[in-house]
Order: C-alpha cells, then structure tokens, then sequence
C-alpha cells in the first residue's frame, strides 16, 4: 500500500528518494514516472539513465536487472512470476528478467519471467516477450518475433527528465 501511495507523488525526485528508501536500486540520473507498481522492489536494480515510464509494472519477486540508458516505456508489464499451467496445484514458477543498456521497450510490451533483451535491443509496442531477444534486434508481435535489426552505433545518453510525471 505504501508503495501504491508513492507512485502517486507528483514529483519524481521525491519518488526517487522514497523508493530508495524502499530499497529499490537506483542508478545516478534513473527516473521512475508516476503510477508505478513495483513488487519486491529491493529485488530490482535500475541502472543509471534509466527511464520507467508512466504505469509500469514491475515484478521484482525472482529479480530484474535493468542496465544503463533503457527507456521502458509507459505500461510495460515485467513479469518474473507467474503460475504453472501443467502443475496439479497451479504452483508459482519464474526466473529473473534483464534488460542489458540501451534497449527501449515500447509501450504496452509484456516481458516474461526469465527472458533476457539484449544490449539495444527494441521490442516493438503491445508485443509479449517469451524468448530471450538478441543484441540490437526489434522485435514485435505475439509471441515477439524478430522483424529488424537496430544501429549498432548507439551512444546516447538518457539524461533528460519530464518535471512531476
């Protein structure tokens, strides 16, 4: 609950302090938007640069990793959780997430537990992540599939803020 209370704090620096309070890892110049869930947060670590959009979830329960200068864009879904449909008593199974520096998860996208998105890589809005996704490759559809591939000649630096989102 108190987490929930946070998210709704118009101001992002404020937020920040709070959540690292809560024990969320967060690199130097990280934002994370308005209206968050976070689950778990001393299990995830947000690298520096970082941007979470607005809405995002974030299941930290198994762990995410998220590196340097990646954008997850509003209301992404990262699962690390989720429920064996094969078990006779529907048990919980999952596996940490990494998303590796300078991918951008566009809006909507849903990650799957124990999936890893490579260094650059896109992954294209509403799709759902079930595999690893390869270095510099966008991805989109469901399940994603690879449809491209990404300049690999990245180096920009997500060091600009939008004030009270």
């Amino acid at each position: 609950m108190a987490l929930r209370m946070v998210s709704i704090i118009p101001s992002h620096i404020i937020r920040n302090i709070l959540y690292r309070i809560c024990r969320l890892s967060l690199g130097k110049g990280a934002v994370v938007y308005s209206l968050c869930e976070l689950r778990k947060p001393w299990e995830i670590s947000i690298g520096n640069n970082s941007i979470v959009g607005e809405g995002v979830l974030l299941d930290g329960r198994r762990g995410i990793i998220i590196e340097d200068n990646v954008n997850i864009s509003s209301g992404v879904w990262i699962w690390t959780l989720h429920h064996d449909h094969n078990c006779s008593n529907f048990s919980a199974i999952g596996s940490p997430v990494k998303i590796e520096s300078r991918a951008w998860i566009c809006s909507r996208a849903t990650i799957l537990p124990g999936v890893t998105i490579g260094e650059g890589a896109v992954v294209a809005a509403g799709s759902v992540v079930t595999r690893d996704v390869e270095a510099f490759s966008i991805v989109g559809g469901i399940p994603a599939k690879k449809i491209g591939e990404r300049n690999r000649e990245l180096n920009y630096t997500l060091d600009y803020v939008i004030p009270f989102i």
